[in-house]
Order: C-alpha cells, then structure tokens, then sequence
C-alpha cells in the first residue's frame, strides 16, 4: 500500500524534524521545506497528499504561499500553523482555502494526527462525489443526434433559465424523467435538492401525506411526524411524474398549493411556506382528460406553462446506433464483461422494430443482448435467436393507422419497406435498388433522409 505523503513547511528546524518523526512513526512519508518558493518546488515535484504550512515565514509569507499551493494544486488540504497567530489571520487563512488551522506550540500531538487523518478524508470523499456526480451527468445525458433530439435540448436550454412549470409530454418510457432532470440540472436550482414523487405508484389514501406530510397521530400508522415532498423540494425541483392518474381531489389541493406555495401537513394547522418548481409529466392526452372530467382544467393550464413533448423511438430511428452503442458501453462499464460489435445488418432489424416501450424497452433488449448474444458479434440471427425481433413486424394498429397524416403513414411505410428490402439483401445496396425498382442513386437519398443506419455496400461481382 502506498504511503501518504506530507509536506511540512516551516522556517525552524526544530518544528520539521519534530513533525518528521512524529508523521514517519504513524507511517507517512514526509517532504520537508524552509521557505513559501521551496514549499512550492516540492509540491510541483511530489504532489503530496497534505500540507502542513507555517504562517510567518521569510520573504513569501504562509498566506500568499497558500494562494499559490491552491492554484498549482487545488484539491491538496492545507493546515495553516501559526505560534501568534490571531482569528483574524485564522479568518484569511480559511477564506483563502485552508483546511484547519493549528496553534503553535501544540496542545496534543494526537491533534496533529487526527487532523491530517480527517482533512485526507475528506479530500477522499470529495474525490468521490466528483466522480458519482460524473456518472449521474453521464447516466442523465440525453443521447441522440436527431433532429427531434436537437430541438429537444434547445427547449431544455431555454425552459432551464427560469422557474417557469414545464409539462412533459410523451409515452411510457421516452425519457420524460430524464429530461425533468436536465430542467434541474441545467437550472438555477442545481444546488438544491431534486424531488420525485410518481403519482401513480402511490395509493391514492396516501398521495397527500406523500405530498405534503403529515403530523404525529393525524391517522392510523402516523407514529411520527413526517415532511412530504414539497417541503423536502425547498429551493429545488419537485417532479411529479404521471401527474395524469392523480385524483380530482389531491388535484385540487395541487392546485392550491401551485398558485399560494403555502400548504399545511395532513393533521396540522401551520402554513408552511415553500419555494418550488414544478415539473409535471404524463403519457396521457390531459386534454382528453379534461373533456372525461377526469382532470382538472385549471390545473392543467397552471402546469402547462411550458409544454415539452418528446417524440417516440419510432419517430426517430435514427438514433438507435447511438442509444445501442451507450447502453452496451454502460452494461461493460458497469459488468466488467468484453464489448461486443453490433453488425449493420442488426442495427437495421433495431431501427425497424416499432419500440412500444421506446427506449426502456431498447435499453432492455440491449441488455438481454450483451448477456445471452454468444460471441463477440451481434448480427440480426442473434437478435431472431432471442426473440427480440418478435413484435418487429409493426401491424396497422401498432404504427402506420397511429399516425395523424396520410404522408406520415407512407413514409413510415417506405421507410420500413426499404429497411426490410435491405435486409433480405444482406445490406447490398445496388441489388435492394434493382429488386424495388428504383435507381441506385435514389435509394441513397432516400437511405440518407430516413436516418437508416449506414450500411457497407457490397457491390455485385
């Protein structure tokens, strides 16, 4: 195991050699300096784990050389020591980014130690918050280079600035959820915390304790008092997903609470003031909904404020290569397994399914591909061997009659037409154009306007 290094940085030869012994008895390896400039000098060679820096030293004073450590290394703990030292330097110390602050001569050597112990520590946990908010910026990015994709991000870019309610609209497994969360993320309220609530996991007798909180013995099982998610969202961003399955009556207390920001825990009596912003999501038509009576219209125009509607996987195929490649390299990352290389021919017979589930169901399918796929390679035989392919074929009901125009209808059936002609032509372009009846040329157009996978011509020998 690799030793921790510390740097200590005084002008007495009595304090260095003291701390030497005192850090290499505990298992450190220590560096040692005279001066601020030599200090410098030894953190650019070792790049150690801790500094220990005196306060008063001659010509470059313990401050400045603080300022300087924190721009050559600025993830480095530096404790400040000081034998008269004031608050008031203390203050400048800390304000310039020290870790703690020491007094000489030291009260307890165990102190010293420990200090060095927690500040490392806390150098380790920063490390790794870094890189947990790296994964979940990676988990949340919204993949996919489609036009719908492009003007998705700038809605996203542009509704982010304010506090505006967005309502996110689209079916089951599109990403509305991760879109809310690149509304927070991109947003003034990145800092403060973001809250989910599924208003259709939750028993409609709960929603509003769930939502609001309750107080200790407001009903039977409420041993304890408890905030709801509102109160937990303070200066953040409350979700409320499948906001359409929620009941007139917690509608109405939604409502309420949208136009005030105040609202009372179930079973209390005290306002309780919040500021929220809120994102709603639905699969449904709310609008449908509203003529059923089965929501409220009021609450519908209150959330409606920003719409943003996210297109179906099979209304942008064409970022299937790209969503495929990022859920295997995450199922390798994540499983340590070898990589495996999806053939054209597969990635075509993926673009040609019809994606009820959207991208749920393909990260799915990709999942169940990197598992049970023998081999390295994935080819459009693996994907018939799991039954992945089964639903591929989209009947009337499923796409072409779901469409609102007669020309949507014929594109997507020219476009499936010319995915499958390709496929029983093993992806040989020259020989898929002859077979349909259409000029070569053509067929590359009309390849390049639908977004399908390039395929590697084979032309006839």
């Amino acid at each position: 195991m690799t030793k921790k290094t510390v740097l200590i940085v005084d002008d007495e030869a009595g304090i260095r050699e003291t701390m030497t012994g005192l850090f290499e008895d505990e298992g450190f390896a220590v560096i040692t300096a005279a001066s601020g400039e030599e200090a410098l000098e030894r953190a650019a060679e070792t790049s150690p784990d801790i500094v220990f820096l005196d306060v008063w030293l001659p010509e470059m004073d313990g401050i400045e050389a603080l300022t300087r450590l924190k721009e050559l290394q600025p993830g480095t703990p530096v404790v400040m020591m000081s034998g008269h030292g004031t608050i008031e330097v203390a203050v400048k110390a800390t304000r310039n980014g020290a870790y703690d602050f020491l007094e000489k001569p030291f009260s307890s050597i165990e102190r010293i130690i420990l200090v060095a112990r927690l500040a490392m520590e806390r150098q380790r946990l920063e490390g790794e918050n870094v890189l947990l908010k790296a994964d979940l910026s990676r988990r949340w990015r919204l993949v996919g280079n489609s036009q719908q994709m492009h003007i998705l991000r700038d809605q996203i870019a542009m509704a982010s600035q304010g506090s505006a309610r967005v309502l996110i609209l689209g079916e089951s497994g599109t990403g509305k959820e991760l879109v809310a969360r690149q509304l927070h993320e991109q947003s003034l309220r990145t800092e403060g915390p973001f809250v989910e609530v599924n208003c259709a996991a939750i028993p409609q007798e709960l929603i509003e304790s769930e939502l609001f909180g309750h107080e200790k013995g407001s009903f039977t099982g409420a041993s304890d008092r408890k905030n709801g998610k509102f109160e937990l969202a303070h200066e953040g961003t409350l979700f409320l997903d499948e906001i359409g399955d929620m009941s007139l009556q917690t509608q109405a207390k939604v409502l309420r609470v949208i136009e005030t920001q105040v609202f009372q825990r179930v079973g209390g009596s005290k306002n309780i003031t919040v500021d929220v912003r809120i994102i709603a999501a639905t699969n449904k038509n709310i609008r449908d909904e509203v003529k059923k009576g089965t929501f409220r219209e009021d609450l519908f125009y209150r959330l409606n404020v920003i719409p943003l509607t996210i297109a179906p996987l099979r209304e942008r195929a064409d970022d299937i290569p790209e969503l495929v490649d990022f859920f295997a390299e995450a199922f390798v990352a994540e499983n340590g397994s070898r990589p495996k290389k999806f053939e054209p021919d597969a990635i075509a017979a993926l673009q040609s399914h019809a994606w009820p589930g959207n991208i749920r169901e393909l990260k799915n399918a990709v999942e169940r591909i990197m598992i049970m796929a023998p081999g390295q390679s994935v080819t459009r035989k693996s994907l018939e061997a799991l039954s992945i392919l089964r639903s591929a074929d989209p009947g009337p009901q499923d796409s072409y009659f779901s469409h609102r125009s007669l020309r949507d209808a014929k594109e997507a059936f020219e476009r499936d037409f010319i995915l499958r002609k390709l496929q029983e032509n093993d992806g040989n372009v020259s020989r898929t154009a002859e077979t349909i009846g259409i000029e070569r040329s053509n067929l590359h157009k009309k390849i390049r306007s639908y977004g399908i996978a390039d395929l590697k011509e084979q032309e006839d020998k």
